[in-house]
């Protein structure tokens, strides 16, 4: 077995100290500095560039140098076509004896006022794809032999590893950035919710909202318009992540102003115009609102509402079932859609049940839907009791029936009894 040198331990021992450099958590501008300066004391040359590749401009942007002026860096443009750039990327360790006096150098007169002679390029790939270019500079005459180029090799590869974990580190935190800021939405989102329903004599109220994701599109409101009359609304804002949930918090806060503004049961379909000529305003191509809302009247047991293409809402009475579809377009989409509004009796013992699409259109494994049909005939086997427990029993058939099968929408649901004031149910 061949006894190692002391130059050759010490230089393997500082090819050590770059592949520190993989997993150390270091911006990607540090890697870069730290990589070019060991680079150059590791072979003892004058300079070292790292330049990555710009898929989009098709150039090489200089990242890096050690050992080169600021006017050097700024010399020019690289581009990938380059001889020297083709051959490396190609898999050549590219030596040039005289960088003064071959032609293949773009920029002699900076590279002759830099002083340099010799470069050795070669490229830095991740997974066999090219990222960049490693090039080294003597700064007089000298020999690239295979020792040097194997060096110049090795060194490479570890940038591109180094590189690609300095990014990767950087998408790490900005990740976790992201999803912390998605945190805090959620939990300001879920504030714009009634953590409860509110007290309303001769009612009996439950709500439930089943978030998907951090922040969504789904939200229901109850509006105390005056002693007697209670507003309720439920919303579906299509879109998913902050975007949908911006457009939550901005349509509710335009529900509440227009509702205080229009709270008469005659000012309904008002509120319902004024609230789409502000969807329109603000939905962007493709973006609409479904909303249901209603205006319950308990001294005159009636609802006066209008359905904005949202899911129907079924109201039960006896055996049968009533859909509440009566209104429009969903919102934001026509500035001047007409839109109707309709009265509905109620009478003791009555149920309404109010929801997004998220409830009916969750999945089990096989892909096969849970849909209406099931909701009703559950609601029918489940309407007696209190307005909570008609809920929650709800959502444990649906939860049989999907099983653990992971779910891609929100889930709200507001249940609404008619009941006597005494009825212990019944605030």
């Amino acid at each position: 077995m061949p006894v190692r040198t002391k130059e050759q331990i010490e230089r393997d021992e500082q090819i050590y100290q770059i592949t520190t450099l993989v997993a150390g958590r270091f911006t990607l501008q540090e890697a870069l500095d730290k990589l070019a300066e060991a680079a150059v004391k590791i072979t003892g040359l004058k300079a070292c560039s790292i330049r990555l590749l710009d898929e989009d401009a098709g150039d090489l942007k200089m990242r890096s140098t050690y050992g080169l002026s600021e006017e050097y860096r700024n010399k020019g443009v690289v581009n990938k076509d380059d001889p020297v750039i083709k051959a490396a990327f190609a898999g050549e360790a590219v030596v040039l004896d005289d960088m003064q006096d071959d032609g293949r150098v773009l920029f002699k007169e900076s590279t002759i006022k830099e002083g340099l002679v010799g470069q050795l390029t070669v490229a830095m790939k991740f997974r066999d794809k090219p990222i960049g270019v490693l090039r080294l500079y003597s700064g007089k005459p000298v020999h690239f032999g295979d020792d040097d180029i194997d060096l110049a090799r090795a060194i490479g590869s570890q940038c591109a590893v180094a590189i690609t974990n300095a990014k990767l580190y950087a998408e790490a935190i900005e990740a976790t950035r992201i999803t912390e800021q998605m945190r805090l939405a959620g939990l300001i989102q879920r504030r714009m919710i009634p953590e409860k329903a509110p007290q309303v004599s001769g009612l009996d109220i439950a709500a439930k909202y089943i978030p998907c994701f951090d922040v969504g599109g789904d939200f229901y409101d109850f509006l105390r318009l005056d002693n007697n009359r209670i507003g309720i609304a439920i919303a579906d804002v299509i879109g998913k992540g902050i975007p949908a949930a911006i457009m939550t918090s901005s349509f509710r806060g335009a529900l509440r102003a227009y509702s205080e503004c229009h709270c008469g049961t005659d000012d309904l379909l008002e509120t319902v115009r004024r609230l789409n000529k502000m969807a329109c305003a603000e939905c962007a191509a493709g973006e609409f609102i479904s909303l249901f809302y209603g205006i319950i009247d308990v001294s005159k047991k009636n609802i006066t509402y209008c359905n904005c293409g949202h899911e129907p809402p079924a109201m039960r009475r006896g055996k049968s079932f009533v859909d509440l579809n009566k209104g429009g377009l969903v919102l934001g989409v026509l500035p001047n859609a007409e839109y109707q509004s309709e009265t509905v009796q109620l009478n003791e013992n009555d149920y309404l049940l109010f929801y997004t699409d998220g409830l009916i259109d969750a999945a089990n494994f096989d892909g096969d839907i849970w849909g209406r049909n099931r909701l009703l005939e559950t609601f029918d086997k489940c309407h007696l009791g209190s307005a909570s427990q008609v809920i929650n029993n709800i959502l444990a058939y649906r939860r049989r029936f999907v099983g653990l099968a992971r779910q891609i929408d929100d889930t709200s649901m507001v249940v609404v009894r008619v009941a006597k004031s005494s009825d212990p149910f019944a605030h």
